[in-house]
C-alpha cells in the first residue's frame, strides 16, 4: 500500500509561496510500470506515478530500488516490460509517438575530455544538426545559467568536480527542456559543493519553471530541494510512500537548521526506514 502523507512540522500544510497543488493534467504519468531484466531481476513492479508540471519531485530509496531504472524509462533510454507511460500535454511526432522535451543529468558528468566546455554543452544541438554559429547563443545562455560563461574554451581536465557537473547540467539545459531528469548528480561531491549546487539548482528551477525528477539516496537533500518526495522500496522497486514537503520557497541555508526542516527529515527518514522493511507481496 502506498501511503500519502504531509510531513510533520508546525508549518506543515501551510500554503507555499509558490503553489504546487494545481489540478493541471500531469506532464508525465506512469501506470502499472514493471521492468524485468533478461537475467530475471525484477527492477520495478507495478509503479504508478503522476508528475505535475512545475514540480520538484525526488525519488528516494535504498540502492537497488529501481530509481535510476524508472528515470531511464521516463527518458526513453529503456523500455518497460509492462505498463504504460503517457505524456498528456506533450506534442507528438510524425509517427504518433510523444515528443517530450527532456534533459538528463547523469551521476557522472560524462564529458568528452577532448572537447572544450563549449563543445560539450553544444553536443545535443549538434546532434540535432544545428551549426556552431547558430548554437552559440543557446550554449552561452546555458553556461551563464550555471555560472561558467567565462570557461567556454576550457577543457574538462582544467575543471573541478563541481564545475564538471555544472557543465553536465548546462548540456542538459541547452535544449530548454520542460522536464529535467537528474540521477544523483551531486552524490560524489563534497558537502560544501553539494550545498552550493543544491541552492543554484533551486534558483534555476524557480526562475525557469521546469519540472524536475531528482534521484537521491539522501533524506536531507530530498527535503531541502523537493516539494514532493516519492519513497521507493527495493526488490522489486515500487512506490510505498508519497510525501508533500510544504515548506515555502525560496529555501535558503537557514532552512537547513530550522525546526521545520528537522521535522520533515524525521518523517521522511521514518518513511524510508519503513520502505526498507517493506516486504513485497508474493
Amino acid at each position: 500500500m502506498v501511503s500519502t502523507i504531509e510531513a510533520g512540522g508546525p508549518e506543515a500544510g501551510a500554503p507555499a509561496e509558490r503553489s504546487r497543488t494545481s489540478p493541471a493534467r500531469p506532464l508525465v504519468s506512469l501506470s502499472g510500470v514493471s521492468k524485468v531484466f533478461s537475467n530475471g531481476t525484477v527492477a520495478l513492479r507495478d509503479m504508478s506515478l503522476d508528475i505535475q508540471p512545475g514540480t520538484f519531485v525526488s525519488l528516494l530509496g535504498p540502492s537497488g530500488c529501481g530509481k535510476s531504472t524508472a528515470l531511464r524509462i521516463i527518458a526513453g533510454l529503456g523500455e518497460a516490460t509492462s505498463g504504460s507511460i503517457d505524456w498528456p500535454t506533450s506534442e507528438f511526432d510524425a509517427s504518433g509517438q510523444p515528443h517530450p522535451e527532456i534533459g538528463f543529468v547523469f551521476q557522472e558528468p560524462t564529458l568528452m575530455p577532448w572537447a572544450s566546455v563549449f563543445n560539450n554543452v553544444r553536443l545535443p544541438l549538434r546532434l540535432k544538426g544545428k551549426s556552431r554559429s547558430a548554437s552559440r547563443e543557446d550554449v552561452m545562455n546555458a553556461l551563464e545559467m550555471v555560472g561558467l560563461e567565462n570557461f567556454a574554451e576550457a577543457y574538462p581536465r582544467e575543471l573541478s568536480g563541481g564545475m564538471k557537473m555544472r557543465v553536465s547540467i548546462a548540456r542538459a539545459l541547452v535544449t530548454r527542456p520542460k522536464l529535467l531528469l537528474m540521477d544523483e548528480p551531486f552524490a560524489a561531491l563534497d558537502e560544501i559543493t553539494r550545498f552550493k549546487l543544491n541552492n543554484d539548482l533551486l534558483h534555476l528551477w524557480e526562475s525557469f519553471g521546469w519540472t524536475v525528477i531528482f534521484v537521491t539516496h539522501s533524506v536531507f537533500e530530498s527535503v531541502y530541494l523537493s516539494d514532493r518526495i516519492v519513497v521507493m522500496a527495493a526488490r522489486p522497486g515500487r512506490v510505498v510512500a508519497d510525501l508533500a514537503i510544504d515548506a515555502p520557497y525560496p529555501r535558503e541555508d537557514d532552512f537547513r537548521t530550522s525546526t521545520v526542516y528537522n521535522d520533515y527529515c524525521r518523517d521522511v527518514s521514518n518513511a524510508l526506514h519503513d520502505a526498507m522493511d517493506e516486504k513485497a507481496d508474493a
